[in-house]
């Protein structure tokens, strides 16, 4: 996937800049085209003539530099970069880019690239091990992921400071090969395609102060819409109440219950490709909501009793509307997973079906990782390894791609 391929390496101050030049030459050797900006700091460890002699382009350090050549102009070189670049990746990135990508500064060269490429944007941490699992990091690193940046978890091993532990940049030819990864998911194959996405929890209402919930964060429909939208499609993201930001590309419909998301979904989905259900919508809804709150005195003997109504199936009535359109859906199961999961694909008439477990560790709701298995229409049945949420999408959406 490299052949041709248009690349740009932003790189900081961090003591593995000077392996950088290892992964200029075997992206060329690739075929890549490759340009380079740096900030101030990482000129301590490398040389902008070292990186500009192997990439055979000027290397950018200022944000207003001083250009040798007329192919780029002084003022603008970050918007041509950032539509010349199929691809661009930060290695390494220190603690400091983390926290300006995830907010949004741009007060060097690299920061201020990244906020103007519309390519993917793939990032290498690398620090000492204290500074990476400082919780701040960290959280600047779940908001980049969020955002769909790709990122390259650093190595364990000894490090500068004569510590152990994670923070060393991984081998070249992994970076290389992390790449070629994303690369390889960005075909623009879903261009001209209307996708359907919903995410998130629902809401049902007890009293004005107290709802009936789940869960569900809406990390896996958000990652969803970001890869989707990424891949040229044009996105519809229908989503319950959730703490994260829309998407780039991406129309956003907010809504709070089970039936403000089922008057959303059967608006919607006539003009819809494909439509992919990843939002845990509630089964049951309180019969009788009060519009006043309940007070703890009205309990009778210790206790409150609620009456609940099934609620929409949105799944259901959308397989009996269903047309041409792709229909993915999703199940969360804690026994019986294959059983349960093969007889909602059937019933619904699902092409694909996206199981998880909610009993496993670090998978499922509210985290950022997930182990799942997808099962096909035709009767195939793939358990995928322990992934991102975003690789999941790539991996769910290479499928829709297949059967579209």
């Amino acid at each position: 996937m490299l052949k041709n391929k248009n690349i740009i390496i932003g790189v900081t101050g961090g003591i593995a800049a000077y392996k950088i030049p290892l992964l200029v030459r075997e992206l060329r050797k690739a075929g890549a085209n490759v340009r380079i900006v740096m900030t101030e700091a990482a000129k301590e460890f490398v040389t902008p003539l070292t990186l500009s002699t192997l990439s055979n382009n000027e290397v950018i350090v200022s944000t207003f530099p001083q250009l040798r050549s007329n192919v780029l102009d002084a003022k603008t070189w970050h918007i041509t970069l950032g539509q010349w670049a199929d691809l661009m990746i930060i290695a390494p990135a220190t603690a400091n880019m983390l926290a300006k990508l995830a907010h949004g500064y741009s007060d060097d060269a690299v920061s201020t690239l990244s906020l103007a490429v519309r390519c993917p944007l793939v990032v290498a941490p690398t620090m000492d091990v204290d500074m990476w699992q400082h919780t701040t990091t960290q959280q600047n690193v779940a908001t980049l992921q969020q955002m769909g940046c790709s990122i390259i978890s650093p190595e364990e091993g000894e490090l500068a400071s004569g510590l152990v532990g994670p923070g060393r940049l991984p081998e070249i030819m992994h970076i290389v090969n992390v790449i070629d990864n994303v690369l390889d998911g960005e075909h623009k194959d879903l261009t001209g395609k209307k996708i359907l996405i919903t995410a998130g929890p629902t809401r049902e209402a007890i009293d004005p102060v107290r709802y009936i919930g789940n869960r569900s964060s809406g990390k896996m429909g958000f990652a969803l819409a970001i890869v989707a939208a990424q891949r040229g499609a044009q996105v519809t993201l229908i989503t319950g109440k959730v703490h994260l930001p829309t998407p780039r590309n991406v129309n956003r419909i907010d809504v709070e219950t089970a039936e403000q998301m089922y008057h959303a979904v059967m608006k919607h989905r006539v003009k819809a490709d494909i439509i992919i259900m990843a939002a845990a919508v509630a089964d049951f809804t309180p019969a009788h909501p009060s519009s006043k709150k309940i007070k703890k005195e009205t309990a009778t003997n210790d206790s409150l009793t609620l009456t609940l109504k099934k609620t929409k199936d949105i799944l259901c009535e959308l397989s009996l509307k269903k047309s041409n359109s792709v229909l993915v859906g999703f199940a969360l199961e804690t026994d019986n997973e294959i059983a349960n999961a093969k007889r909602k694909l059937r019933n619904k008439n699902l092409d694909l079906m996206v199981l998880n477990n909610a009993n496993r560790a670090n998978t499922g709701l509210e985290v950022d990782t997930n182990i799942v298995t997808i099962l096909a229409k035709k009767g195939k049945i793939q358990k995928l390894k322990k992934m991102s949420k975003f690789d999941v999408a790539r991996e769910i959406l290479n499928r829709v791609v297949r059967i579209t």
